[in-house]
């Protein structure tokens, strides 16, 4: 019996009958081969039970490291984290054009899911993907690009560890870059008034909303042809470690301990916004240390209609049995042709709900479910929802095809758990599931 096994945010736990830790990609195909039920588990940071292997669990942390470099096309292993990558491309005066704001995912587990960062002119990571390794479900490895096997290179960039092992990806990285970075603080409808405006003159703009206020973080993230000048080591761990971690971390547990404080405490947070301004190497502006646990769930919605689900999520936190204490994050992304990416075939907005970890989240997230729902959103696949087969195909134009590949792929199931149970349907050598046919 393999050790049991804990994702980040504590929602999925796993006890696999086996762990394999290959370190070539002969010995990944060898894995996949020899087992009956086989799931890639990353690094765990995902807050669905994707991960969840219920026979045989596939760690590829022996499998790291860049293989290939031609001009700015990288080809990195599949378990190679994001941190260990971002290093890897700065020696190489390399970066990748866009990053979420963790980086402790796997570069396979964070594209499988359709991790993205926020910039209206730019996709989710797996839009920089322009070639794959897999394995099959037989053993068999196999490439893939837009001009081989271009169904599968479609489907397999957002693949949700269904239709294989990934082994290595080849990205399209950018000479490295440097970002001014810009934090303010603002409200909510001043913000909302101009967003359309910011995202189309910033390269990278999002904003964080204190629920229970109408207080906001902007933060303006823009290339410039100067160098960088960081944040002094001091102030950094002032505040990242003090504030961000330390003393965000201390009024959680407050909130969670004494209940009624949740509210007060999220508008005190609101108004202690101060600005902040600096430039680094892209990487470091990106990504922020995440040390306080928490739940999250994210939808990606038309653009169009971010005004009107925050006026309706708004709404709905007033009415909660309980308080939020962490902010709603609202980002933006450039539209796609991935079969299952959240951004297929529209502009995106993306809002993501959190709570801390231990503390009331469903009637929370269930009620911006229903909200983002009404408007043709879409869960993010590693972010913690309800939505099942039946109600995701509508919102999906390839999701059939993505389902019959699936059956080609792997007929038996080997990949399958019971989130992709939920999410696509059961396996099946035909790859209609009655339950998504009808």
């Amino acid at each position: 019996m393999g050790t049991p096994w804990t994702n980040w945010a504590r929602t999925a736990t796993a006890s696999p009958h086996r762990v394999e830790h290959p370190a070539s990609a002969d010995e990944i195909a060898d894995a996949v081969a020899a087992a009956s039920h086989l799931r890639p588990r990353g690094s765990g940071h995902s807050f669905t039970g994707i991960a969840v292997a219920p026979g045989t669990a596939l760690d590829l942390d022996r499998w790291t490291g860049v293989t290939e470099v031609t001009g700015t096309l990288v080809t990195v292993r599949a378990g190679t984290t994001l941190r260990q990558l971002n290093a890897l491309l700065d020696t190489l005066g390399l970066a990748l054009p866009n990053l979420g704001d963790i980086d402790a995912q796997t570069i396979a587990g964070a594209t499988a899911t359709g991790t993205h960062g926020t910039g209206a002119k730019l996709g989710g990571l797996a839009t920089q993907i322009t070639a794959l390794q897999l394995v099959l479900a037989n053993g068999e490895q196999v490439r893939c690009s837009a001009t081989e096997r271009p169904d599968l290179f479609a489907a397999a960039r957002v693949g949700l560890g269904a239709l294989g092992v990934i082994s290595t990806i080849t990205l399209r990285c950018v000479p490295a870059f440097v970002l001014h970075a810009r934090e303010t603080p603002g409200r909510l409808d001043a913000v909302l008034a101009e967003f359309d405006h910011l995202t189309s003159v910033e390269d990278h703009v999002e904003f964080h909303w204190f629920p229970h206020s109408d207080d906001v973080i902007v933060k303006r993230n823009n290339r410039v042809d100067e160098p960088a000048a960081p944040l002094s080591k001091l102030r950094r761990f002032y505040e990242y470690e003090v504030l961000e971690n330390g003393a965000f971390g201390l009024v959680c547990r407050v909130a969670k301990t004494f209940p009624t404080t949740t509210r007060g405490l999220n508008r005190l947070c609101g108004k202690l916004i101060s600005e902040r301004v600096y430039r680094d190497d892209s990487h470091r502006v990106f990504v922020t240390p995440r040390r306080v646990r928490f739940v999250e769930s994210e939808y990606a919605i038309p653009r169009e209609e971010l005004h009107g689900v925050l006026t309706e999520l708004r709404k709905a936190v007033a009415k909660l049995d309980h308080g939020v204490i962490v902010p709603v994050e609202v980002r933006v992304a450039q539209g796609d042709d991935i079969w299952l990416s959240t951004a297929n075939g529209r502009d995106s907005a993306y809002i993501a709900v959190h709570q801390y970890l231990g503390m009331p989240y469903r009637q929370y997230f269930d009620a911006f479910e229903k909200i983002a729902t009404a408007v043709g959103g879409r869960p993010h696949w590693g972010k913690l929802h309800t939505r099942t087969a039946a109600d995701l195909a509508p919102a999906y134009p390839r999701f059939a095809d993505f389902r019959a590949l699936r059956a080609e792929l792997d007929p038996t199931g080997k990949f399958a758990n019971d989130y992709l149970d939920r999410v696509l349907g059961k396996a099946s050598a035909t790859g209609v599931d009655p339950e998504t046919s009808s």
